[in-house]
């Protein structure tokens, strides 16, 4: 029987010690140039990174926008395929947020789940459950759903109140929980930006899965994070870093200091899940 996503993250959690997920978001005019000019950049150069950090991370999460736009999904698809072969019990987020329904819904899934391998996929609910069911057939497969993001206009919709008194991400939250996850496959995506919004969320949905964007780039608090969305297990999170790993250094030492900052942000983590 395969390993869920659930059971994949748990065990990366607790017997590898690391709530870190690193996004796999290529861009080729930070690459050093020792990478650059190859005809397999992106590849050549999310290896070095999987790599260099494999040890120190509980996912990794590519974002799909950042190869289509170069025309390089035959090099997320050797991402994919490397990451199964070398490192497979590292669970692989999608992140492609995708948001439709019906038979449109069941292509995007089979896109996340039978093209690419992932282990899991993220998903706007804007059209409720009818946009989460046909990813979550998948059962041994994660279904991320947003929730209340990191951008800096997410409030204009996300925290709007609701004639019941609650604010509109509460009730994504609350619905995910309560209603949408019935073959316990469901995480939430709450940005860093918003720990008073994290900790709703957490008291909402008990111990499922949260990815945690915006540390880092976009000034998320990693404290903050921590003490608003742990579980009691000192587990729950899964706090992702793009940038700020990714492109700690444009030299051809890059893939070291990616791997010292994926350490820093672990042990920062660790640090507070012991308290």
């Amino acid at each position: 029987m395969s390993t869920t996503f659930y059971e994949s993250l748990k065990a990366r959690w607790h017997k590898h010690n690391t709530l870190i997920c690193v996004g796999l978001d290529p861009l080729p005019e930070r690459f050093p140039g020792s990478i650059a000019q190859r005809p397999d950049a992106v590849f050549a150069f999310n290896r070095a990174i999987i790599d260099a950090t494999h040890d120190l991370v509980c996912a990794y999460k590519p974002q799909i926008a950042h190869y289509a736009a170069l025309a390089a999904e035959d090099q997320l698809q050797q991402t994919m395929d490397y990451l199964r072969s070398q490192y497979p019990d590292i669970p692989v987020i999608l992140d492609s947020k995708r948001g439709d329904i019906g038979s449109t819904a069941e292509q995007y899934a089979r896109e996340a789940f039978d093209r690419y391998g992932a282990d899991a996929v993220t998903v706007n609910p804007y059209m409720g459950a009818d946009t989460i069911e046909p990813f979550a057939r998948y059962s041994s497969k994660g279904v991320v759903v947003l929730c209340r993001t990191s951008n800096p206009s997410a409030a204009e919709l996300q925290n709007l109140e609701l004639a019941s008194g609650e604010t509109l991400f509460a009730q994504v939250a609350r619905l995910a929980a309560r209603q949408w996850n019935g073959r316990q496959n469901l995480a939430l995506v709450v940005g860093a930006t918003a720990p008073a919004e994290l900790a709703r969320v957490r008291d909402l949905i008990g111990d499922m899965p949260i990815l945690v964007p915006g540390l880092g780039a976009q000034g998320g608090d990693a404290e903050a994070v921590l003490k608003a969305g742990l579980t009691e297990h000192g587990d729950g999170l899964i706090i992702n870093s793009s940038r700020g790993i990714l492109y700690a250094s444009q030299a051809d030492d890059f893939a070291l200091a990616a791997r010292s900052e994926a350490q820093a942000l672990r042990d920062l983590a660790n640090r507070f899940r012991q308290q």
